[in-house]
């Protein structure tokens, strides 16, 4: 398994819950994106303090009856990719918010 990663939502961004997905735009890119039910729960669940592997195993095993690791994969892939559009924060410690 990789080293914990700690996700928080960036301040960054407009967001809107549509049908019970999230749908987030990017003030850096202007990006749309939008999550499906899985995305949406580790969203909603990105709170700095909360490891990504916490979420998985806890959040998007429990509720969509899916295996660890692979859920864990996928998750990280998906998290970089927010990062990279500057609508998550990510890092290898708890994430303080001021």
């Amino acid at each position: 398994m990789t080293t914990s990663l700690y996700i928080a939502r960036s301040d960054r961004i407009a967001a809107r819950e549509l049908g019970g997905e999230m749908m987030i735009m990017s003030a850096r890119d202007s990006t749309l994106f939008g999550l499906n039910e899985v995305g949406t729960v580790i969203w909603r669940s990105a709170d700095g303090q909360t490891s990504l592997a916490e979420i998985v195993e806890r959040k998007v095993c429990a509720e969509f009856e899916v295996e660890l690791e692979p859920a864990l994969l996928d998750a990280e892939t998906f998290v970089r990719e927010l990062a990279a559009h500057g609508i998550l924060s990510v890092s290898a410690t708890p994430l303080v918010r001021g």
